[in-house]
């Protein structure tokens, strides 16, 4: 079916992305609370074996950014992969895919602002919850509406500051390795000797009865990459797309070495990874230990204080801070689509002056407004319901994305078109993604995480639902 996109690139939305947004929207993608402070977990059930799951999951990770790269290169649309679901697999899965990506992000959205709202109160305790976060909703929201060059530029600093942050704990952590300063405990054998690389094995279960080892922290690993596919949503507003979207994708893989594998490595090496707990992570134990130590840096003596605290504080909430950025722009710019191609309503597509989807916007963030509620009248323990359902629509959205790719392929091939940016390794790449991902769903249902796998097919039942109701309505 015809889609009309051909008006996107002229009078609607416009490319104001730069590559230097590209490049840092795409790295900021990958770097967010779950790698400052979601390590943790996965560390207590595989220990350092975790940073080869990390390598493993980065690689997968790279293989569906590829083949995303790949379709819109050829075509720099919005809607990203739900227009390309909607034109080679169909009406339903095009459906499904944006919607799905859509309530993905808003309860992402929803979790981000709880978080944004305990890191201010790590300050100042006395300010409800449900305060903090209505005022960073109210400012996000206020910056996306402004123009897509603004976004842009935010979500660069915010990156910058990620990056940064990652940077300066590499190289300190290496001085102190390499200088001896870091401790008593400080030593790259850490790595290997209490237990060996794999000191709870790859897949077992422990004395109570629970899975441990590499493979039962795997799931926990590879939502940490959850949204390298903003990449693909930024096509239709980014500059020079068939240069800057195949640069930035490229450079994913090793900025992912340096920056999941390279720090932890270096954490890991710093202190021993039995001092690991469920709600900590090397970057804060790491400082947490350093904490009241005093040495010399290059002939300058440091001595450490609560200020590490208030610095880790400032990063993590800047990373959540940048989610929720990102979720804020990715959902609209998914609901144009989504109207565009006839799967939402038609008032969605309207734009302001500054060629922004305004009516996108704000539907997001009244949806997304009800964690503001539920951090007032609704005890947290409820907000775990909805996170299962995150894990679902992951899972749902990377199969999507490899599935998409395969037709994509086979219509080029079949019209004996070459494309710009060849994925890697095709059709292999896509066949090693689903079977990767149907691995994710078994261990997720061995550890005590079979109510995401059971929302699957409920949630898309769901889906077809409205559907069928959406377009009886057309």
């Amino acid at each position: 079916m015809k889609q009309k996109h051909e008006d996107i690139e002229g009078n609607q939305l416009k490319r104001g992305l730069t590559n230097r947004h590209i490049q840092l929207i795409a790295l900021g993608g990958s770097i967010g609370t779950g790698l400052f402070l979601g390590i943790g977990p996965a560390a207590v059930l595989a220990g350092p074996s975790v940073i080869l799951g990390y390598a493993v999951a980065g690689i997968i990770a790279f293989f569906i950014m590829r083949q995303l790269g790949e379709m819109v290169v050829e075509e720099p649309v919005s809607g990203s992969f739900s227009y390309f679901a909607y034109k080679y697999c169909g009406s339903f899965t095009g459906f499904a895919s944006g919607w799905n990506y859509w309530i993905l992000y808003i309860l992402v959205s929803m979790a981000e602002l709880t978080a944004i709202g305990v890191y201010v109160q790590f300050w100042w305790p006395e300010i409800p919850l449900w305060a903090s976060s209505l005022f960073f909703f109210l400012v996000i929201n206020a910056l996306n509406f402004a123009s897509v060059k603004v976004y842009g530029e935010t979500e660069f600093w915010f990156s910058i500051i990620k990056v940064a942050a990652i940077i300066a704990m590499i190289l300190f952590g290496t001085y102190l390795l390499i200088s001896g300063t870091g401790g008593e405990h400080a030593t790259i054998h850490n790595l290997y000797n209490d237990g060996g690389f794999f000191p709870k094995g790859v897949f077992e279960k422990n004395a109570t009865g629970s899975f441990q080892g590499l493979l039962s922290a795997m799931a926990l690993i590879m939502f940490s990459f959850g949204g390298l596919e903003l990449i693909g949503i930024t096509a239709a507003e980014a500059e020079n797309p068939e240069k800057n979207i195949p640069k930035a994708t490229n450079q994913v893989i090793y900025r992912i070495l340096i920056f999941y594998v390279g720090a932890l490595v270096i954490l890991f090496a710093l202190s021993p990874w039995r001092q690991i707990t469920t709600d900590s992570s090397p970057f804060v134990m790491v400082f947490q230990n350093l904490n009241g130590m005093e040495f010399e840096f290059f002939g300058h003596k440091i001595f450490f204080t609560s200020l590490i605290a208030n610095v880790l504080n400032l990063i993590v909430l800047t990373a959540a801070l940048s989610v929720y950025n990102s979720s804020v722009y990715s959902n609209s710019r998914m609901l144009f689509g989504l109207a565009d191609q006839g799967s939402a309503p038609q008032f969605l597509k309207k734009l302001n002056k500054q060629s922004v989807p305004v009516n996108a916007i704000l539907v997001s963030s009244c949806f997304a407004a009800i964690c503001i509620l539920i951090n007032k009248v609704i005890p947290e323990e409820a907000f775990s319901i909805l996170m299962s359902l995150v894990v679902s629509c992951l899972v749902i959205n990377w199969v999507m994305i490899s599935y998409t790719h395969l037709q994509f392929r086979r219509a080029k091939d079949k019209e004996n078109t070459k494309t710009k940016f060849a994925s890697i390794f095709y059709p292999v790449s896509n066949y090693i993604c689903f079977l990767f991902l149907l691995g994710i769903l078994f261990i997720m249902w061995m550890t005590n995480m079979e109510v995401s796998v059971e929302l699957i097919p409920i949630w898309l039942g769901i889906l077809f639902v409205f559907y069928k109701v959406f377009k009886t309505k057309k």
